[in-house]
């Protein structure tokens, strides 16, 4: 078991309640046991993310959906096995639905994620989508800092150098300043 997977059989393990079956499907190879669990009405939350995860680790594309909401998820946790697993998925979708949670306005306090998957999948849509968040929490106030240093972060690891002009942007920033010079600095020269 890889550990994020043991992680996450710790946690539903303990949100299943010791349940018999939470470890059944941490172990089974099945892949249509699995994905049963995902269509099977009455099926709990843990046992969805469960076989979600396992069939997006293993490349089954069956898992896609669900665990794209998973990554929306308002459970910090559950996002971060979520975007593992999709990392893990090389579904084409991937990037686009990333880049739909990272710059929707009305889930930015769940944007977290999907912005950390974003830079991880180096896809075409990372760095507008990137950008563009970031763009939009510079506005002074801005209750989601974790999420816009998580842009500049993102950006600079990116190296992409239609980023300066936000980067330069977050520089007066208290809590974006520092990483928006290294982000810079990783850029490459005009």
């Amino acid at each position: 078991m890889d550990e994020e997977l043991c992680s996450l059989v710790d946690r539903l393990a303990h949100e299943a309640g010791g349940s018999a079956a939470c470890g059944r499907l941490a172990a089974t190879e099945d892949a249509e046991e699995l994905a049963r669990v995902l269509v099977e009405p009455q099926r709990p939350l843990w046992a969805r993310e469960m076989a979600a995860f396992r069939l997006g680790c293993a490349g089954d594309r069956r898992a896609f959906e669900p665990l794209v909401l998973l990554l929306n998820h308002r459970d910090p946790e559950r996002c971060v096995s979520a975007a593992h697993a999709l990392a893990r998925l090389g579904d084409p979708r991937t990037p686009r639905a990333a880049a739909a949670l990272a710059t929707n306005t009305l889930r930015t306090a769940y944007a977290l994620h999907p912005v950390r998957l974003l830079t991880a999948l180096r896809a075409p849509e990372s760095v507008p989508a990137l950008v563009g968040t970031l763009h939009r929490l510079l506005v002074p106030g801005d209750p989601h800092w974790r999420v816009a240093l998580a842009c500049v972060e993102g950006l600079g690891e990116l190296g992409d150098g239609r980023a300066r002009q936000v980067l330069t942007a977050a520089l007066p920033h208290p809590r974006l300043g520092g990483a928006a010079a290294e982000a810079l600095r990783r850029l490459p020269e005009d």
